[in-house]
C-alpha cells in the first residue's frame, strides 16, 4: 500500500462517514425562543394580577408548615416544597414557575402543532394567531385560558396545565396515528399497554392541577383519538379505555368541590373573541377535507359544548384554538397561493396587526409592547410600598378588592374593613373589631376617610391606597405622616 494511499485527507462535505447534516435549528425554536426571552422578561416586571396574591399565600403557609385547603394541588405542594427547600417567598417562587410554565405550554404548543401538519412554519403562525387573536386582556386569567402576552399569571396551576394538555394532545395524535417506530409489538401487532398507561397520568396530572383545564384535556382527546384512530377493533378500544380509566383514578386523588367547576362565561362574548373567528373559514376547509372527521374541527364542537353545557368559561380559550390552529396550518403551504388563500392570509393579517392593538382609557396603544412597560402602567397595582412596613401573621383591614386579593401573598390576612369603616359602627365597637381580629394595620383607597385614631404610615404615588396603623401593639413606633387619605 502506497503512502500517498495511507496520507489520503478525507474530501469536504462528504457526510456518509460523520454522521449526516449538522443541526440547524428551525423556525420556530428561533421565535420560540424569542418570544419566551420577552414575556419573561415581562412577566418578571409586570406585578401579578387577579388571584396570585391567594397562590403566593397558600405557598407561604406551606412553607411555614401550615395546611392549605384553598388550594391542595400537587403543583402548589411543589411550589411550597420549593419554597422551604430554597427559603423563597412565596411571590419569588411565582417568579421562578412562570417562566417554566411558558417553556411547558410553548413546546407543548409546537409538539401539538406538528402533529397536524410537517410544515415549518406552522408552529410559528400558531404561536402569532395564539397570542393576538384572542381579545381582551384578561385573556390570560384563570377564568380563560389562552395564549396572550398577559404575564400576571404565568405562575399559576392553570398555566402549567394549558402546556400540558398540548402535549397530551400530541401524544395522543402520535399513538392514534401510530407514525413512530416500534421496536416490540404484541401479538396483535400494536403497541403494549405501559405507553396507554402513561399518557392516562399525564392526563390525570392536567386534571390535579386545574379541574377545569382537565374537562377540555378530555374532550380533546376524544377528538384526536376519533379524528385519527383508523383500527376500530376491541384491541384498540381497550388500550384507550385503559388510557381513560388510569386518568380518572389519578385525577380522584384530589377531592373537588362545586366551586371548582363553577366559572361561569365570560360578559361580552362576542366583543372578546371576534377576532379569533377569522379562523373559521379554514376550519370550514378542513372540515370539507376529511368529511368533519378532523381533529381541529370535532376540538371545536366538544370544547363549544363543553363550554355550553358546563358554563365553563376557562374552556373558551381551548375551543377558539381549533380555528386559530386551523389557520396557521393553511397559510403555512407553499407558494404560489390561490385567490382565495391569499384573501385569507390578507385577513389574518389586518387581524393580527388590529388585535396588536387596544383600547385603554381611551388611548390606543400597542397590546404586545403594554406589559413590557412601554404603554400605560399595568392596571393591577403592586403592594412592594406597604410590605415593608407588614410583618407575617399581622391582620389588614382593607376596603379595595385589589388589596384583598393581594396583600395575602406578603404573609399577612386581609379583611374586608366594611364593618369597621361603616357609619352607623360607634368607636367601642371599632374597638371591638380591632381586638377581636387582632387589627394592626388599616389600608384604604383613595378618597376614603381616614378614622381618627389611626396613624398614617405610607401611601401609594400610584393609586393613592393609604396604609395606616390602628390599635396598639409592636408597630406603635411607627410615625405618622397625615390623618386622613389623599
Amino acid at each position: 500500500m502506497t503512502a500517498e494511499v495511507l496520507n489520503r485527507r478525507s474530501v469536504r462535505g462528504v457526510t456518509a462517514l460523520r454522521g449526516g447534516r449538522r443541526w440547524r435549528p428551525t423556525p420556530y425554536q428561533v421565535f420560540g425562543l424569542a418570544f419566551w426571552l420577552l414575556m419573561t422578561l415581562a412577566f418578571w416586571r409586570v406585578p401579578p394580577c387577579c388571584d396570585a396574591g391567594q397562590h403566593a399565600a397558600a405557598v407561604e403557609r406551606l412553607r411555614a408548615g401550615l395546611p392549605d385547603a384553598g388550594f391542595s394541588s400537587p403543583y402548589v405542594l411543589a411550589q411550597g416544597a420549593l419554597a422551604r427547600l430554597t427559603g423563597l417567598s412565596g411571590w419569588a417562587v411565582l417568579r421562578v414557575c412562570g417562566p417554566l410554565n411558558l417553556l411547558v405550554l410553548l413546546s407543548g404548543v409546537g409538539r401539538f402543532v406538528r402533529a397536524l401538519t410537517p410544515r415549518a412554519w406552522a408552529p410559528v403562525l400558531a404561536l402569532v394567531f395564539l397570542t393576538v387573536l384572542w381579545g381582551t386582556e384578561r385573556a390570560w386569567g384563570a377564568g380563560y385560558l389562552a395564549l396572550m402576552p398577559m404575564t400576571g399569571v404565568l405562575g399559576y396551576p392553570s398555566a402549567c396545565a394549558l402546556g400540558l394538555t398540548f402535549w397530551a394532545w400530541a401524544l395522543t395524535a402520535a399513538r392514534a396515528r401510530d407514525t413512530r417506530p416500534v421496536r416490540f409489538v404484541g401479538p396483535s401487532g400494536l403497541r403494549g399497554f405501559t405507553g396507554y398507561a402513561a399518557l392516562g397520568v399525564l392526563y390525570g396530572a392536567v386534571a390535579l392541577l386545574d379541574p377545569v383545564t382537565g374537562v377540555g384535556a378530555a374532550a380533546g382527546a376524544v377528538a384526536c383519538v376519533a379524528g385519527w384512530q383508523r383500527g376500530r377493533c376491541a384491541a384498540v378500544a381497550g388500550r384507550w379505555a385503559l388510557t381513560g380509566v388510569v386518568a380518572v383514578l389519578v385525577a380522584a386523588w384530589r377531592p373537588y368541590s362545586a366551586g371548582d367547576f363553577a366559572q361561569g362565561l365570560p360578559g361580552g362574548l362576542l366583543g372578546c373573541c371576534w377576532l379569533a373567528l377569522l379562523g373559521l373559514p379554514a376550519l370550514w376547509l378542513r372540515a370539507r377535507r376529511s368529511s368533519w372527521r378532523d381533529p381541529l374541527v370535532l376540538l371545536t364542537v366538544l370544547e363549544c359544548l363543553a363550554v355550553a353545557y358546563g358554563r365553563l368559561g376557562a374552556l373558551l380559550g381551548l375551543a377558539l384554538a381549533g380555528p386559530q390552529l386551523a389557520l396557521a396550518v393553511e397559510l403555512a403551504a407553499a407558494r404560489p397561493w390561490p385567490v382565495w388563500r391569499r384573501a385569507l392570509g390578507w385577513s389574518a393579517a389586518g387581524g393580527a396587526c388590529l388585535g396588536l392593538l387596544t383600547v385603554q382609557a381611551g388611548a390606543v396603544v400597542p397590546r404586545s409592547l403594554d406589559p413590557v412597560g412601554f404603554a400605560q402602567p399595568p392596571r393591577w397595582p403592586s403592594y412592594d410600598w406597604a410590605a415593608g412596613y407588614l410583618r407575617p401573621g399581622e391582620v389588614v383591614l382593607a376596603d379595595g378588592s385589589h388589596a384583598l386579593r393581594t396583600l395575602p401573598g406578603y404573609g399577612v390576612t386581609a379583611a374586608d374593613a366594611r364593618a369597621y369603616l361603616s357609619p352607623a359602627a360607634t368607636r367601642a365597637q371599632r374597638t371591638a373589631i380591632l381586638r377581636r381580629g387582632r387589627v394592626r394595620w388599616l389600608l384604604l383607597t383613595r378618597g376614603r376617610r381616614m378614622p381618627a385614631d389611626a396613624v398614617v404610615v405610607a401611601w401609594s404615588r400610584r393609586t393613592g391606597e393609604v396604609l395606616a396603623r390602628v390599635g396598639t401593639g409592636p408597630n406603635a413606633t411607627a410615625r405618622p405622616t397625615a390623618a386622613t387619605t389623599r
